[in-house]
């Protein structure tokens, strides 16, 4: 999910993100801003499940003072680099001809949930299976989409969530179909393709009526 955030707000995440944990007055003093309005800041942060209660700490005579911390959700709001480093990793295993690893790699991957995502699909048909296979396609991040307005079905994927990787080889795309084929029944033809300037990984699937 993407977070807009009032300025105020992303300090705040920014002086606990340096802190670790920390507590109002320890906010207040770093953003030189009144404890009530760090409070109110933070209830705000909590209902976005930003950040989140971490017991209480002691300090000085008078109540304990709640710790705050940042929640997982929060990460993704911070600078990150693994899109880079992975499409680094892409290039790297290719130039040296270890794209064996990265085959062993998705085939193991994709192993590890067909079993239980074909369990959800195999005692369906038609444009049931379809819409369970769409459900489990954006469950893995790739927001796909049906689109009925061509003669035949088609699979819309609008989104790769490893787009870095495939700008260096074509394997996991490879897996994708893969996945998608035996969950369907049949091997679908791809007629969009990401990487080219399509609007998405278009599927048709001639046997789904």
């Amino acid at each position: 999910m993407t977070h807009v955030l009032p300025a105020s707000h992303r300090a705040l995440l920014d002086a606990l993100k340096h802190r670790g944990r920390a507590t109002v007055p320890a906010l207040a003093g770093d953003l030189s801003l009144h404890v009530e309005t760090i409070r109110e800041h933070l209830r705000s942060l909590e209902v976005r499940e930003l950040v989140r209660r971490d017991g209480t700490v002691q300090d000085g005579p008078g109540r304990p003072e709640i710790v705050f911390v940042l929640t997982d959700a929060a990460e993704p709001l911070f600078p990150r680099r693994e899109g880079e480093i992975l499409r680094a990793l892409g290039h790297h295993l290719v130039a040296t001809g270890r794209q064996d690893v990265l085959r062993d790699f998705f085939d193991e991957y994709v192993g590890a949930r067909r079993d239980a995502a074909l369990a959800r699909v195999s005692h369906l048909e038609g444009r049931e299976r379809l819409e369970e296979v769409a459900r489990i396609f954006d469950e893995m991040g790739f927001m796909p989409v049906l689109d009925d307005s061509a003669d035949v079905p088609r699979l819309r994927l609008c989104h790769c969530p490893i787009r870095d990787l495939v700008e260096a080889t074509d394997i996991p795309c490879r897996a994708e179909i893969g996945l998608m084929a035996v969950l369907l029944g049949e091997k679908p033809a791809r007629v969009g393709y990401l990487p080219n300037g399509d609007d998405g990984c278009s599927y048709e699937l001639a046997d789904v009526p």
